[in-house]
């Protein structure tokens, strides 16, 4: 079935109430999708100033917003956690005495096992039934303003669903982001964790540390006047929410460093080429990796109907 069909018969999704526990990028991005899509009869945010009431009704993103993580959890059939991982735990403790029995529950979080360990008891305790999520996309830009109602279209949303999930939870939360114009994979959490750590926490690791060795402030002037294109494009994730990345990092620590080392070893496998002045290994490695690049960025399975 066309991607655009399956969306348009999967509009008929609807929960009664949507707690957004965290009300930014990801969260504001998802409250417009769910309000434009009419997904939800209302959709509530969680936030933790006062101020950013106003700032979330300003972008459309909820129905209602407020400081009090009872009030947004209050009746709710579907709670999304889309705070900083370092945040979600205690969050998490403060919502289960008020959920609906039956209630769902997934978080958008880019490390999955330490997640589920904490959430999935916990909310199985209280009469609840999560499942993981993990929406690939985002912005290095922060905060609701940033947010926008297309940003999962066409993204790749990983469900990480253990032996202990509900099954029709797993099916509602399939029909959501496929209703958001997402495509669904399913992954053990420990197996998610393993290729985000190369795919997106690794490019983290490296733009940040770019950003590092070219913006010192010891280095010449005229150095950060050379940066271009090439320079921009390679840090623009660099600009990321550092509480966000910090919170990644130490949450999938074994396999960043892992994915580091990993990398180490490649790049000295560059600089001894590079080093011995051999040209042809240096066309092969390149031309290589341009050509890996360009199979990556043709679909797959196109769309007919896109």
């Amino acid at each position: 079935m066309p991607l655009r069909q399956a969306v348009r018969q999967l509009h008929r999704v609807l929960f009664q109430k949507v707690a957004l526990i965290g009300v930014g990028l990801l969260g504001g991005s998802l409250g417009l999708a769910l309000r434009q899509r009419r997904l939800a009869a209302c959709v509530h945010g969680y936030v933790r100033r006062a101020a950013a009431i106003a700032e979330c009704r300003a972008a459309g993103a909820v129905d209602t917003a407020d400081t009090d993580l009872a009030a947004a959890v209050r009746g709710a059939d579907l709670l999304v956690f889309c705070t900083p991982l370092g945040q979600m735990p205690a969050l998490a403790a403060q919502a289960a005495p008020g959920l609906c029995p039956g209630a769902l529950v997934t978080d958008v979080g880019s490390v999955k096992a330490p997640v589920v360990r904490t959430l999935e008891p916990l909310f199985a305790a209280a009469g609840g039934r999560f499942v993981g999520s993990h929406p690939m996309a985002g912005s290095e830009r922060t905060g609701v303003a940033a947010a926008r109602p297309d940003l999962f279209h066409g993204a790749v949303c990983v469900l990480t669903p253990t032996p202990a999930s509900d099954p029709d939870a797993i099916t509602q939360l399939t029909q959501l982001w496929t209703a958001l114009g997402a495509r669904t994979l399913r992954l053990a959490p420990e197996a998610h964790d393993e290729l985000v750590a190369r795919t997106s926490h690794l490019p983290q690791a490296l733009a940040a540390t770019l950003v590092h060795l070219v913006l010192d402030p010891l280095a010449p002037p005229a150095q950060a006047q050379l940066c271009a294109g090439g320079f921009r494009d390679g840090t623009r994730i660099a600009s990321g929410s550092p509480e966000m990345w910090r919170d990644i990092f130490l949450a999938n620590r074994e396999l960043v460093v892992r994915a580091l080392d990993e990398f180490s070893h490649r790049l000295a496998a560059l600089r001894r080429t590079v080093a011995s002045g051999d040209a042809a290994a240096l066309d092969a490695f390149l031309t290589t990796a341009r050509a890996r690049r360009e199979a990556w960025l043709r679909p797959a399975n196109p769309d007919p109907a896109e």
